[in-house]
Formats: C-alpha cells, structure tokens, sequence
C-alpha cells in the first residue's frame, strides 16, 4: 500500500505500523497529491493511505486520478469534514478519522482491500445523510433494471450489513449474497460497496435519518 501525507512524521508512524502486520507492506511515502498519483501509476497499490489536507495537489485531486485502479482510504481530522463529502464524491472507498486505534486503522486497511464496506461506522450514518442532500453529481443507471431481490440486497448494505448478516436475515448462501453483489456492482456500473452505499441513497431506497 501507499501512504500519503504531507507530515513525515505521521508517515512514518503510520509505515512503522502498517509493516509490523505479516500480510500488509508500505510500498511508497507521498508528501502530497502528486506525489501519491505518481507512485500509485508505479507501484499499482492495493490501497492508498490518504490524507485530504496536501499542499500542490490535495487529496481529493489525487483521488480523481486514483480511485478506479486503486483503493482510497480517506484520512481526515474531522468526522464531518466538508472534505469528505468531496472525496467520496471523487472515488474514495472509505473514510476513517486521523485519531482511530492502531487496530481500527489496520482493520479499515484491510477492509478497504477486500472491498467490503464504507468505514467509519461512528460517523457513516451521518456522513451519508448529509452526503446524499447534497446535489448529485453522478447518476446510477441501471436501478430500473433491478430485480425485487437485488433491491433488498442493495438496501440492506446501505444500512450496513456484512455479507455473513446478509446471508443470515435472507437466508441465503454466502456464495449467493456474493452473487447478488456481483450483479448489483455489474448493473449499476458502481466500483464498490461504498458506491452501491451511495446508489442506495440517491435512489431513495434508504432515506437520510
């Protein structure tokens, strides 16, 4: 993965801890956002580390350029940052606060990796409902083309729940959930959880609150 912050020392902090774990390995430091571009197109990350705050290029620029090719887990001081709207708005897979536990920055690595959910549970909620009053600027074709059994599915991830919760409520296989995903991801042309989060919202499927 890629780190990228325009603090050496929290890059180093943040790489120090990052290559402690067997199954996770700094590849590159970004001062800022065109740096982190850069070496994502040279080093193919799994997932860049991402702060918003950079000089020359911040970090939602960078994650234009980014996001699609690679994961971008957002790093921000505040929980409702008005950068962050932006930065989802631009690609980014999820979103964590610059304060989280060790634990909880490891664990939003992974998850971010595996494409499973939007981060943040503390603040997600709040994110989304203001995120999603926010005029569009992407629509989610596709939605018509749902059947009843993919909406639910759609639903309920915007409400957060994992594939095993998924599996269980519908009583369906896990192998079957991932299916449903498969097709909700291909129909409504979203490159993530955190977009089928999003699709779910604008589409009205979830309300805000």
């Amino acid at each position: 993965m890629l780190v990228a912050d325009d603090q050496a020392l929290l890059r180093g902090s943040f790489r120090l801890l990052i290559d402690s774990e067997d199954d996770l390995v700094v590849v590159g430091e970004a001062a800022d956002g065109h740096q982190a571009v850069a070496l994502a197109r040279k080093e193919s990350p799994d997932v860049v580390l991402m702060d918003v705050r950079m000089p020359e290029m911040d970090g939602i620029a960078a994650t234009q350029q980014i996001a699609g090719d690679t994961r971008v887990l957002i790093l921000t001081t505040f929980d409702l940052d008005e950068y962050v709207y932006a930065a989802l708005r631009a690609g980014a897979s999820g979103f964590l606060l610059k304060d989280a536990p060790p634990d909880d920055l490891l664990r939003a690595i992974r998850v971010v990796a595996s494409g499973e959910t939007l981060l943040a549970p503390s603040v997600t909620t709040r994110l989304i409902a203001e995120f999603v009053r926010r005029p569009a600027q992407r629509v989610f074709h596709g939605l018509d083309n749902l059947t009843d059994r993919e909406r639910e599915v759609l639903t309920l991830i915007a409400h957060g729940l994992s594939n095993a919760e998924l599996s269980a409520q519908l009583q369906l296989s896990p192998g079957t959930v991932k299916t449903h995903i498969g097709r909700l991801l291909a129909k409504l042309q979203a490159r993530d959880r955190a977009q089928l989060v999003i699709a779910a919202y604008e589409a009205g499927l979830v309300k805000p609150g």
